[in-house]
């Protein structure tokens, strides 16, 4: 087990999830699905409890706790990708699967959970700073799911 490991509230399908993610992004796999021993608030002995699963990489345990917590914006995802292609394939798959679209490249998955799915290009043109970062920033916050061709078009002004 990694020394930091994120851990995600599910209220009962965390299995589910982990399956999704592992299926759409690289790097990313389930690890091992664990049962509960006995009963417990919000499931029952033989139940999934959790799952250990990576998410590009990123170790993460599922948790089925039931409904007491929610996922919220305050905890995400940031998917870096290098064209329009992986962009649209990430994004309309979570939208695609039953999530929701955003504002400025974020959506979330039917579980509730957060993801930026951020092109390199904005990033780069955020980092250059100055009348760069500010063209590409005024693209993007006109948009939902990111247009490269736009930011790249802001960029060069």
């Amino acid at each position: 087990m990694h020394k930091n490991t994120i851990c995600l509230w599910y209220n009962h399908d965390a299995e589910e999830a982990a399956r999704f993610y592992a299926d759409t992004f690289p790097d990313s796999t389930v690890v091992a699905v664990h049962k509960a021993p006995s009963d417990y608030p919000g499931g029952k002995a033989g139940d999934v409890l959790t799952v250990q699963f990576t998410v590009c990489g990123v170790p993460c345990i599922g948790l089925n706790g039931g409904d007491v917590f929610k996922h919220s914006e305050a905890f995400s995802f940031q998917i870096a990708t290098d064209d329009q292609a992986e962009t649209d394939r990430y994004w309309n798959a979570i939208v695609g699967n039953g999530g929701t679209e955003s504002a400025c490249g974020w959506c979330k998955d039917r579980w509730g959970l957060s993801w930026q799915i951020t092109p390199r290009v904005l990033t780069e043109a955020m980092a250059e700073g100055g009348d760069v970062a500010k063209r590409a920033f005024a693209a993007m916050m006109t948009m939902q799911k990111i247009d490269v061709a736009k930011i790249e078009a802001a960029v060069r002004g």
